[in-house]
């Protein structure tokens, strides 16, 4: 079964489970890097070797259509995230 969400919770329990660190002290490192990558990847880009490389982008205004009732609506510019694996981290997975 293939799962579609893995949550912050599941990272500090292999932490805790892995490395022998107690659950609270695992779910503070859990929270500490994900604010270190945010703030990173708010710099522009993040590049993690043997991982990937994360870009922040930013979407121009758009006009979107509902496309059930064809109602045509604007959609303000944001900012988004790309990410693109490295080549050893996409070996690694077809292997």
């Amino acid at each position: 079964m293939i799962r579609s969400n893995f949550k912050k919770i599941e990272i500090s329990k292999n932490l805790n489970e892995e490395i022998g660190l107690s659950l609270n002290y695992s779910k503070k490192i859990t929270n500490d890097l994900i604010e270190i990558l945010i703030d990173e990847i708010k710099k522009g880009e993040l590049n993690l070797k043997n991982i990937g490389k994360f870009r922040l982008l930013q979407k121009k205004n758009r006009i979107g259509r509902n496309p059930k009732t064809k109602e045509v609506h604007l959609i303000h510019s944001r900012k988004s995230i790309s990410f693109l694996p490295s080549k050893n981290l996409l070996n690694k997975l077809n292997d």
